[in-house]
């Protein structure tokens, strides 16, 4: 697997193939969220294609957020979402950032579960909908991430 930062095309491309984002998203709409932002576009390639993706960006000068992500349904269990996670998490620290954000739904278990895994707080629910659909915001103090972390940026 080789992830690489800056191609939103693939980006966009892998995050409409997955099931969980059932409304999808355009070229247009990530580059209207992304304008005026310091932003950053992973994308996961195995075999030179393109299976998951990250994007996020700045919300301040000390924290980051981690808007969208995705793996392919044909990539699932192979760790691309991990190493999604720890090449953010390394060019966020990188960056100089101090914190970084992320929401999910309840009803995505495997993604909060990944996030408590890799030390990611809940510090809020936005009771929205059914039980399934609550907002759950989490954040990760970026400032303690091991050496060995903050160097593997691209390299898996």
């Amino acid at each position: 697997m080789e992830i690489r930062a800056g191609h939103l095309e693939d980006a966009v491309t892998v995050l409409n193939s997955v099931p969980e984002l059932d409304a999808g998203v355009s070229l247009d709409q990530c580059h209207a969220r992304l304008a005026g932002r310091k932003a950053l576009a992973l994308v996961a390639y195995q075999n030179g294609e393109p299976v998951g993706a990250k994007i996020g960006y700045a919300t301040s000068q000390t924290q980051f957020y981690s808007w969208l992500g995705g793996v392919t349904k044909a990539a699932r269990g192979q760790g691309v979402a991990k190493a999604l996670l720890k090449a953010q998490e390394a060019w966020v620290a990188a960056s100089g950032y101090q914190t970084l954000a992320v929401k999910s739904r309840n009803r995505f278990t495997a993604m909060v579960c990944m996030l408590m895994r890799h030390g990611y707080q809940m510090v809020a629910v936005e009771q929205k909908g059914q039980p399934a659909d609550y907002r759950l915001y989490f954040e990760k103090q970026i400032n303690k991430c091991t050496a060995s972390e903050k160097i593997s940026v691209f390299f898996s």
